[in-house]
């Protein structure tokens, strides 16, 4: 025979409450005292109630769905950090959309377009195509991480502190030609600290330097083979001279590290080597690599915090909405490895 759906009619015969008390318990739970919502519960375990998702979501319009729009899965910075904001699932119960945009804009704004079909409550944005004004406009909260944010709520590492630490390791490592590989950032993003960070230490000790601004590519095939051509360039123009490196990111310092390797068959000393993030590729290199760590779990629960505090005002009878966007700063730490002394 089939098993009969348990209703809140059914909950309510059981426990001797009525259906509102039950409806309370489900969507206002704390409206109740902790004894009743005991009773209840030990009822739904006696009934063996199995929730209906589908019509608790046609019931109060919520859905518990956030939309996560990243950029790549190949920087190892990104997998890492949706690894982070997936594992919130245990302290918040929010489930996720997750859509890779790969740098396209008409690919993300149809992504958008597609959440909010969904209903999503909230989104976690770390793909950058489209302005945090743009952002803004759909009126659904809001959390953007390491990518512009003038209009929207953000979470974000202070990279300028990282690229001072960064290159003060490498000054501390007497080098004699400093190096900073990066792409083109624009100044309102983020990471473009980390080539102010760069550029003043290098600056204020009188150190020289190159900056090298490159597109790198959007997987780790097309970073290989752009990196190369940088690294070849390096070796023709500082032959015989220690030269310091600050990659712009773990991946593409995992990718220099390995044609290093390739050439010398081990890490030459006249080179001194560090990232930027400490996703898993620095410490499970084959020479595990210096870096600057984002504190990427940090990032991740404090945006995902961010987002809950938003979600909630907006389900009161009379939300507030924020007076201005609020921007969280993780500090970095340095994390000295076998590519530095």
């Amino acid at each position: 025979m089939a098993k009969k759906n348990i209703t809140f009619s059914d909950i309510a015969q059981y426990t001797g409450f009525s259906k509102t008390t039950i409806s309370r318990y489900f969507n206002n739970p704390d409206s109740l005292t902790l004894e009743n919502q005991q009773k209840i519960a030990d009822a739904l375990t006696a009934l063996d109630y199995k929730e209906n998702k589908v019509a608790r979501i046609l019931a109060n319009g919520k859905t518990e769905f956030v939309g996560i729009l990243i950029p790549n899965l190949y920087l190892h910075y990104y997998s890492q950090m949706l690894n982070q904001i997936l594992a919130t699932y245990e302290t918040y119960g929010y489930k996720f959309l997750v859509f890779v945009c790969n740098d396209k804009e008409a690919a993300e704004r149809q992504y958008i377009r597609e959440l909010l079909a969904y209903q999503i409550e909230g989104m976690i944005v770390l793909s950058h195509t489209i302005s945090s004004e743009e952002l803004a406009s759909f009126h659904v909260p809001i959390v953007t991480i390491e990518r512009e944010d003038r209009y929207t709520c953000s979470v974000n590492t202070d990279n300028y502190m990282g690229g001072l630490q960064a290159t003060s390791l490498l000054y501390k490592n007497q080098c004699d030609i400093y190096i900073h590989i990066n792409t083109d950032v624009p100044p309102e993003t983020p990471a473009y600290g980390r080539i102010r960070g760069f550029q003043d230490i290098c600056r204020d000790q009188q150190l020289p330097h190159e900056l090298i601004l490159s597109d790198l590519g959007n997987s780790y095939p097309e970073a290989s083979k752009r990196i190369l051509p940088i690294f070849e360039s390096i070796e023709k123009k500082y032959a015989n001279q220690k030269k310091g490196i600050f990659m712009s990111n773990d991946t593409h310092a995992n990718i220099l590290l390995n044609l290093l390797i390739r050439k010398y068959g081990t890490f030459p000393e006249d080179y001194r080597l560090v990232g930027f993030d400490n996703s898993p590729i620095s410490s499970e290199a084959i020479i595990p690599t210096s870096t600057v760590g984002q504190q990427i779990d940090k990032l991740a629960q404090e945006a995902m915090e961010l987002l809950v505090m938003q979600m909630n005002e907006r389900k009161k009878r009379k939300p507030v909405p924020l007076a201005e966007p609020i921007h969280r700063i993780v500090t970095p730490v340095l994390i000295c490895r076998d590519t530095t002394w």
